[in-house]
């Protein structure tokens, strides 16, 4: 069966190919080559997503953080910053650095040990052991020792060779560490110290309480300590004599070795008298630190062991210092931490400085230094997730002004105050040689309705501005206020229809459209969009807002009226109404159907005039509503999210697309110029057969004689000007005079974009208006990371179609005709059917005429379908070039009116029309359209119409992201599929360029987020606190080591401290042990089939052997291109005696012929 689809696809591929044009090369020549291509991960900002552990190199300065996901992250001063990877589902539960050697030990969750080499600019994992039997509980590295000990789950303590990654024959055993009389298992080791005075001496801890001090070289217990409560750490003093525990009672013990039957000290910090006389038991004490200082007293430092007494208590780090105890009070959890110190010698006094806390969403440093302990100011772009990214969009080589910009208006509210004046102490690592030479700018959207606008122009992110959006709306109520509401509304309970449908965060940001030249931003939420202008000053502005119901509802189901024929069947233009030139804001509760049905919204624009900072000041707010019934059973209904957004500067149009339809609006007017459900966007051209919208019974509701109503209704696309040009219409009419179609001023839901006006009936009844929300099934209005899209490769027109969302949206100056000599301004609409539909936008003169005068909506009659939803649309000119789009450029509303004739001026020059003389016109065209869907891409010649080339990208997945996108002077169709593959295209040809296998699609959040860029930049939301950099482009991934720090530099490690005579004399010194003789080849092999070596990327081994492999490829081929020869030498040998066998037969058959040629018969 698979074999008859492949010979299908092939044959229609074939015929797609034979119904091509003749003629198909347009004659632009394409510079793009495949060896331009190369997908690298270029830079990983944000914070470490579900961190695990944590680790400091106290020479290099270096910070390392292991994830849940196998990530490891190594920080080094702000600009250095390397992410490596250990594999999918391979948690890191520990790392250790090899101090001041350029490598670290990471210990995995598989139970696996990897060496890391980070000498070079790109970390890689030199050797790993893999342990088969036992499971790996902790491991502990000496400093200057090459002798690692690793703890196991059976008790048991293993000595691995770190330059060799072979196991030691030398084990300790559970068995031989406990007593004698034990009869129970001590559980895992948790803890592995060796002494900071005598390495012989090894502390091992369990997990149920037993300390045993080992000594290496008789193999022997030294001692035992038995606690009463279980283990979760051990720390020793730098006198090598006395070392701290912490229980899970929240209790500190401490204990001196030459007493090893009781404890030194028992204390527990936190833990507070109850009634009964008693203490109020504790959280455990995860971790404690016992560090030295030489002129005062040590510190004990600890997280954990906080009072049971009050729910809720956060989670703290203690320090306490002689008598005083300070609790550090955390945001969130605590994973981990470290104490910086400034020695890394452990029988030295450490001089501790800072503390570096791993939370579980943040990474805090604290000054040990400073009185109170202050935090130091993190450098590091970590709270991207500050609250969940649920927008995010990447622009690469924009105007060079716009980094400054936002920076100057943000800055002045980026000043914290209550941080360390001392400088930040993670500042290992060198700066990479070069960067960028184009700004880069990253602009987030948050659930709290809050957008971030980020420089992305190095490896550093740095935070330019903040807009905080939640001002312009009214508070949002509670959820359980939500619903009481919506139960009064309805009579009754109605929690099912209402309250749960309501979205828990109805501010948080979904869509974002900057226009970088006019600095406009547009962003949307789900059932609002907000558009903002840049300012330098502060303004005093009153937000307008307009109010929309973009619904599809069939008329002829719901005529109801005795006053309308039977057989009339209106023209898409009934749906609609007329409304006057008001430029205020409307409210469609002032509908004259008020009584009957009331709209409500998700979110309230404030009222009034109100003050903005300097930066984004709102300009005006669409909100979709809901409507709200007042029958029994009958609740909100979701309007349904909008799905995306589009603005153009030049022309001062916003458009906008929902699950249901499209909506066009005047920013510059602040009025709504169309309105309409998707199936009404076709006219007479819908190849659909639409099946119900909703099970709500429709009603429409007369207006007043006027032929207008108070709704949120436009006329459509088959009526314009008064002409009615729907062919289901039974006679064009002439359009009334200008005086006539213009409504009562005093009107509130009014629209002056649309001159055309609502012909009545020919019975002389009244025109009608409304529908309802098309209600969705089954979708999750809470689901922030929701993608859904239509997965069909093709849809019959047979098929019955009830929801078409509008998936792109295009203003560009177009052909719209093909007899068109000249562009003219268009709205390119796709579809989640493969639709694209154009409409033309008849724009007034620029000057006071636009501000006064209506922007006419039309039909042009053109629409092309592909396989699959729209993605992109681009515009190319007869060269090939990417033509952007028209926009105007920014100004302060300073000088006003050398502003507007600026703007008279620029409006009149960035109109292109395109010369119909052209010398490089294909078949007289002069523009190419690029359409992109989730199957298929097709390049459209403009104005002929024709389709010279077209492409099936994928025929088992489907494109999640497509752009075209510039790249080396040139540009391309880039698409990321679902199956992980990015694939490029060249263009207009649309010949493959790039097809790599790169990132699966495993994640929703990665969907919603990725996004191309110019120049071959991309990036995507890889977890919910980070984002990743990447590049397609050759050029930059091979610049990308020269853009990227160095983690080590070389620095000399500090001197050991000099021990004084006496203490010498008097004390048993620090001894010294020769691991090599006691661990190496005298120990024997070790254990069996433990533990199995696997040679990493970064090891010579695995080099040479791909080396090797390579030569002996090398040789193979070259050993069948010999054989190849001789074979076709013997071919040729052959041919040639076939050859002269053929001359010879040639000759005896002519002999033959001559000799019986002349002779008679009676010769025979």
């Amino acid at each position: 069966m698979s074999k008859m689809k492949k010979t299908l696809n092939r044959v229609l591929t074939k015929f797609e190919q034979l119904k091509a044009p003749p003629n198909a090369d347009c004659g632009v020549e394409e510079t793009l080559r495949t060896d331009h291509f190369q997908v690298s991960k270029t830079v990983r900002y944000g914070f470490p997503y579900e961190p695990t552990s944590v680790a400091f190199d106290p020479v290099q300065h270096l910070l390392a953080v292991g994830t849940k996901s196998g990530s490891l992250r190594i920080l080094g001063r702000p600009g250095v910053d390397i992410n490596c990877s250990h594999g999918p589902d391979v948690a890191v539960i520990q790392i250790l650095f090899l101090i001041n050697e350029g490598a670290l030990v990471t210990v995995c969750s598989d139970d696996s040990i990897h060496l890391w080499n980070f000498r070079q600019k790109r970390p890689e994992i030199v050797h790993t052991l893999k342990f088969q039997r036992e499971r790996i509980t902790y491991c502990h590295l000496p400093f200057q020792s090459k002798w690692l000990y690793v703890g196991t789950e059976r008790g048991n303590v293993h000595i691995a060779n770190i330059e060799t990654f072979t196991l030691s024959g030398y084990v300790i055993n559970w068995n031989k560490a406990i007593e004698l009389s034990r009869k129970t298992h001590p559980g895992p080791v948790i803890s592995l110290t060796d002494c900071p005075v005598d390495p012989n001496k090894l502390l091992i801890g369990f997990e149920t309480g037993t300390i045993v001090l080992w000594d290496l070289k008789s193999k022997t217990a030294e001692c035992r300590f038995n606690l009463p409560e279980a283990l979760r750490s051990v720390s020793w003093h730098h006198e090598g004599k006395q070392f701290m525990c912490s229980h899970t009672d929240g209790s500190l013990t401490t204990y001196n070795i030459k007493q090893p039957q009781k404890p030194v000290s028992v204390m527990m910090p936190h833990a507070q008298m109850g009634k009964d006389g008693k203490l109020n038991p504790c959280k455990p004490i995860t971790k404690v630190e016992w560090k030295s200082v030489k002129n005062g007293e040590p510190l004990i430092i600890f997280s954990g062991g906080m009072s049971y007494d009050r729910a809720g208590r956060t989670p703290s780090i203690t320090v306490m210092n002689g008598k005083s105890t300070t609790a550090l009070e955390m945001e969130h959890n605590i994973v981990d931490f470290v104490v910086l110190c400034e020695t890394p010698w452990q029988n030295d006094f450490q001089e501790p400085y800072a503390i570096v806390v791993l939370l579980q969403y943040d990474l805090v440093v604290v000054d040990l230094t400073s009185p109170n302990y202050p935090c130091f100011e993190n450098p590091y772009p970590m709270d991207i997730h500050e609250s969940p990214v649920t927008a995010c969009q990447y622009y690469a080589n924009c105007p060079p002004d716009l980094i400054p910009a936002f920076y100057s208006v943000g800055s002045s509210r980026q000043k914290r105050t209550g941080f360390s004046e001392k400088s930040w102490p993670i500042n290992g690592g060198v700066w990479g040689t070069s960067t960028c030479s184009y700004p880069e700018i990253f602009i987030t959207g948050h659930a709290d309705g809050s957008i971030k606008f980020w420089d992305a122009s190095s490896v550093t992110l740095q935070v330019l501005y903040k807009l905080k959006t939640a001002k312009i709306f009214e508070k949002p109520k509670k959820r359980e206020d939500s619903r009481n509401e919506n139960r009064d509304s309805v009579g009754g309970d109605n929690q099912k229809n209402g309250g749960d449908s309501l979205d828990p965060d109805p501010l948080a940001v979904y869509l974002i459209h900057l226009c970088t030249e006019s600095r406009i931003l547009c962003f949307a939420g789900a059932t609002h969009l907000v558009l903002c202008k840049f300012s330098k000053q502060e303004l005093n502005v009153e937000v307008q807002s307009l109010e929309f119901s973009i619904i599809y509802h069939d008329i002829l189901d719901d005529m109801e009226s005795p006053d309308i024929d039977n057989h009339y069947r209106p023209c898409l233009g009934v749906v609609g109404q007329i409304q006057s030139g008001s430029r205020e804001s409307y409210s469609s509760n002032a509908s004259d159907h008020s009584s009957k049905n009331e709209m409500w919204t998700a979110v309230k624009v404030r009222s009034g005039s109100r003050k903005y900072s300097a930066g984004y000041v709102p300009d005006l707010v669409c909100v979709l509503q809901w409507l709200d019934s007042k029958e029994a059973g009958e609740g909100k209904e979701h309007p349904g999210n909008i799905t995306f957004i589009s603005m153009n500067s030049s022309y001062g149009l916003l458009a906008f697309g929902n699950e249901s339809g499209l909506a066009i609006v005047d920013y510059v007017q602040k009025t709504c110029l169309l309105n309409l459900g998707t199936p009404d966007l076709y006219g007479s051209m819908d190849p659909y057969n639409r099946g119900p919208r909703s099970p709500r019974n429709k009603r429409f509701f007369p207006t007043d004689g006027s032929g207008t109503e108070d709704g949120a209704r436009s006329p459509t696309n088959d009526q314009i000007n008064g002409v009615c040009i729907s062919p289901t219409c039974s006679k064009p009419r002439r359009p009334p005079p200008p005086e006539l179609r213009r409504s009562k001023p005093n009107r509130r839901l009014q629209k002056a974009q649309s001159a055309a006006s609502i012909e009545e009936p020919s019975n002389g009844g009244g025109s009608f208006s409304g529908g309802v929300f098309l209600k969705p099934e089954n979708c999750d209005r809470n689901d922030t990371s929701s993608f859904s899209r239509s997965r069909s490769s093709s849809m019959s027109s047979l098929d019955n179609v009830s929801k078409e969302a509008i998936q792109s949206l295009v203003f560009s100056d177009s052909y719209t005709g093909k007899t068109d000599n000249f562009t003219c301004p268009c709205l390119w609409v796709g579809t989640s059917l493969g639709s694209v539909i154009v409409i033309v936008l008849n724009l007034p003169p620029p000057g006071q005429q636009r501000l006064d005068q209506p922007v006419i909506v039309s039909p042009s009659g053109t629409m092309f379908r592909l396989k699959g939803a729209i993605l992109t649309m681009s515009f190319l000119d007869c060269n090939g070039v990417l033509i952007p789009s028209v926009s105007e450029q920014w100004r302060d509303r300073e000088n006003k009116e050398k502003e507007k004739q600026a703007h008279r001026q620029n409006t009149v020059n960035q109109k292109p029309k395109i010369s119909p003389t052209s010398s490089t016109e294909y078949n007289g065209d002069k523009q190419f359209v690029v359409i992109c869907s989730e199957k298929q891409a097709r390049v459209i010649s403009l104005p002929s119409q024709q389709c010279p080339y077209k492409t099936r990208i994928t025929e088992s997945s489907f494109v999640v992201r497509a752009d075209v996108v510039t790249l080396r002077d040139s540009v391309c169709l880039a698409c990321y599929i679902a199956n992980g593959r990015i694939m490029a295209f060249s263009l207009p040809s649309l010949k493959p360029l790039l097809d790599i296998d790169f990132l699966p699609l495993n994640d929703v959040r990665i969907a919603r987020t990725f996004c191309f860029s110019s120049n071959g930049h991309a990036s995507y939301l890889c977890s919910a606190t980070e984002i990743q950099k990447i590049t397609f482009s050759a050029d930059m991934s091979d610049n990308l080591n020269e853009m990227l720090g160095e983690l080590f530099k070389p620095c000399e490690t500090p001197e050991p401290p000099k021990q004084g005579f006496f203490k010498n004399w008097f004390s048993a010194g620090h001894s010294q042990l020769d691991r090599e003789e006691l661990f190496g080849e005298s120990s024997g092999k070790g254990p069996r089939g433990l533990a199995t070596k696997l040679q990493g990327k970064g090891s010579m081994q695995y080099v040479q052997n791909q080396a090797s492999s390579g030569t002996s490829e090398v040789a193979r081929a070259h050993k069948n291109f010999i054989e190849r020869g001789e074979k076709l030498g013997e071919l040729g040998e052959r041919s040639e005696m076939m050859r002269e066998h053929a001359e010879n037969f040639a000759s005896d058959s002519r002999a033959l012929m001559l000799k019986y040629k002349n002779k008679k018969w009676y010769q025979w």
